[in-house]
């Protein structure tokens, strides 16, 4: 591969609804450009980029591919991201390094949850972008109806540069409304100028008179001269469509199908005129490192250098790959860059790029430009490299939280440091998930994006560290609290010859506001207990509160006041004390009134209108309280508040009650008390288990 100015690079990431063949039609991209010497296919398993075993298997993509192509003396980075919603981080990491996105429709579906989803993701972020209305060619496709779902769906500003010849088993090539001609595509992709089709021309006229319309709107100058002759010329046009597109005010609809091979070398076309390059586009904002000074990059190759990771790939054969995105200056072999996260230092070997699962070795990667780099030392995804005397970063990717959690335990004894270790590597892969471990629970909890998400780390935690696991439901991070108030006494005495043990000690217990955590007040007077030996009282009850007495859940948000008691001159100790002051909780406790608390969920789901009812009737059995419901295009968004107890495995039952098209995310809002039957049946719980374990 010859190389590139910044000028001559477009980097453009493909986002959309799972299975709106968003990889056939890089495929077909990489036949077209001479990459493959055929269509390969994603149902065949022979893609060049669902290379996997588990892609081969489930027929989808699971993470974000590269495919390096070259088309008119430019050089396009696609960036093909999974449509499965338990992969969106891999979309993230992919708009943090693209200046244009495609988002692929259905001719059939038209606008769905997931397209709704990416959406929200890109528009963030702001992007130029770009629809393509794929698979015109299947049976009972009406373009009309796709057209219309996407500007219901993102108003005006999504405007047809073409129009479709035909439709479903008749589709055959597009008008385009640019420049008013007209092609026809033969099966193998060639093209061939025709007259635009006389049941068309009143069609494309009205539509290129809303193009030129909206091009207008997108400069000043140029829609004060519309309104002076009601019209633009044609290069007028192309430069307010240019415009319109780098700064998001305008969105280009175009026509296609990629395993027909119909309008894929227009839509290259397309992208090789209007995609903008990174020097397009405004600077990207770095942050001096360790501090907070921001310092404007302008893609100057010929500057100091600056690249970041935003994936790492580890692949047995080929070994750890560093995917880059050179932000200024220029890459290349033998070069010492500054890892800005590490201080460390990283020897540049070898420089590739990537056409689907083939790699291909480069000279360098300027400015602007995505490649990847191999055999880095203490490099991991999320890190700057910049040269020795220009300490910035690139700040890092913003994952979505997720969403689902199970606990993991080692399938055999002695393998729960495997577990850790093995997970920690493939964090670095994948920062969308984490595992955490809760001492207080006795569990590994695994937090991912979906069942999907989480079965593929399990695959390859033993395909590559062989270490097998179980899953099994999480336990809840119950607390404990109280609700009214009591005192207690308890006197630790203790005498078996020589020197004895004693403490007494009266304390109130009460609830302190919720949220309010735990207060120890010392009231103590005439020295009735010395004051070294209060220290000790509190710390004694501190660990009584590790485990409460209902489910040995953490006992929060509590006043206790030590206000009498008595000692020994010899026998008294800090340990007698500290003793008295656990005893004396635990015994309070179970007096004044002890509840027990549940965490509380935010949840916001979206669904399509069909299924509203049905989610909401779950929802509410699930102890849900609805608060709300906005429309958003043809989908609900419900807003409701939910206990965690509730939500076990509720991806996999969202996704049934919904067709596979219902999305949701969780925040944590807070602590509520346990309904009366629901408690004791936790209570019950744990007492079974603490007996289990004795």
């Amino acid at each position: 591969m010859k190389e590139y100015t910044t000028e001559q690079i477009r980097n453009i990431c493909l986002a959309g609804q799972r299975g709106c063949g968003k990889t056939s039609l890089v495929d077909a991209i990489a036949y077209n450009t001479k990459i493959n010497n055929r269509i390969c296919r994603v149902d065949e398993g022979s893609s060049l980029l669902d290379y996997n075993e588990d892609e081969i298997s489930r027929k989808t993509t699971l993470s974000a591919k590269l495919l390096a192509c070259e088309w008119m003396s430019q050089k396009i980075n696609l960036l093909d991201c999974p449509g499965h919603t338990d992969f969106i981080g891999e979309l993230q990491s992919a708009l943090h390094v693209t200046e244009m996105v495609g988002i692929l429709v259905t001719a059939l579906a038209g606008v769905e949850v997931g397209t709704q989803l990416h959406w929200k993701e890109i528009d963030k972020r702001n992007k130029p972008r770009f629809f393509f209305i794929n698979k015109m060619g299947v049976e009972n496709v009406k373009w009309r109806t796709s057209l219309d779902s996407i500007k219901s769906a993102f108003g005006k500003q999504a405007v047809a540069v073409q129009l479709p010849i035909g439709e479903a088993e008749n589709f055959k090539g597009v008008v385009d409304l640019l420049h008013m001609k007209a092609y026809e595509f033969d099966g193998d992709g060639g093209r061939k100028d025709i007259e635009i089709p006389a049941d068309l021309k009143e069609e494309a006229l009205a539509e290129r008179e809303h193009l030129i319309e909206v091009a207008a709107e997108a400069d000043d100058a140029l829609l004060e001269k519309f309104f002076e002759n009601g019209t633009l010329d044609d290069a007028d046009v192309l430069k307010g469509l240019q415009e319109g597109i780098i700064n998001s005010k305008v969105f280009p609809v175009l026509f296609g199908s990629g395993t027909k091979n119909i309008g894929v070398r227009v839509l290259l076309d397309f992208l090789a005129e209007y995609a903008p390059s990174p020097k397009q586009i405004s600077p990207v904002k770095a942050v001096k490192t360790d501090s907070e000074d921001v310092v404007d990059l302008s893609y100057d190759s010929s500057g100091k250098t600056v690249a970041f990771v935003y994936k790492i790939v580890s692949e047995g054969h080929l070994g750890d790959m560093s995917f880059v995105k050179c932000f200024n200056g220029l890459l290349k072999p033998s070069i010492d860059l500054k890892n800005q996260q590490k201080n460390s230092t990283e020897r540049i070997g070898h420089l590739y790029t990537f056409q689907g699962k083939n790699r291909v070795e480069i000279q360098s990667i300027p400015a602007g430009d995505i490649g990847v780099l191999v055999k880095l030392k203490d490099t991991h995804t999320g890190n700057t490299l910049a040269d020795n005397s220009f300490s910035v970063s690139i700040p890092e990717v913003e994952f979505t939280n997720p969403v689902m959690d199970v606990a993991v335990k080692a399938a055999k004894k002695g393998e729960e440091d495997k577990i850790a270790a093995g997970f920690h590597k493939l964090h670095e892969e994948d920062p969308t998930f984490k595992l955490v471990a809760f001492p207080a629970l006795k569990q590994q909890i695994l937090y991912g994006q979906g069942p999907t998400h989480i079965d593929i780390l399990v695959d390859k935690l033993k395909n590559r560290f062989g270490v097998d696991v179980e899953l099994v439901k999480p336990r809840i991070p119950y607390k404990e609290t109280i609700k009214g108030k009591a005192e207690k006494q308890y006197k630790h005495k203790k005498q078996s010859g020589g020197r004895g043990q004693y403490g007494d000690v009266h304390i109130k217990i009460e609830p302190n506001t919720r949220g309010g955590g735990f207060e120890f007040i010392d009231a103590i007077k005439g020295g009735v207990i010395p004051s070294k030996f209060v220290p000790a009282v509190e710390k004694g009850v501190i660990e009584a509160m590790v485990n409460g007495n209902l489910a040995g859940s953490q006992v929060v948000d509590v006043k206790v006041t030590l206000f009498f008691g008595s000692y020994h001159d010899v026998d008294s100790s800090d340990m007698a004390f500290k003793i008295a002051g656990m005893m004396a909780f635990r015994e309070g406790f179970m007096d004044a009134k002890p509840i027990l608390l549940e965490p509380i969920y935010d949840i916001e789901i979206t669904v399509p209108d069909d299924f509203t009812g049905d989610v909401m009737g779950d929802m509410s059995s699930r102890r849900g309280k609805i608060g709300g419901m906005d429309p958003d295009g043809s989908n609900q968004i419900i807003r409701a508040q939910v206990p965690q107890a509730e939500l076990y495995q509720y991806s996999v039952d969202l996704r049934s009650m919904t067709q596979g098209q219902g999305v949701y995310s969780l925040t944590l809002s807070h602590y509520e008390e346990v309904p009366h039957d629901a408690a004791q049946k936790v209570i019950e719980e744990a007492k079974r288990e603490k007996e289990a374990d004795e």
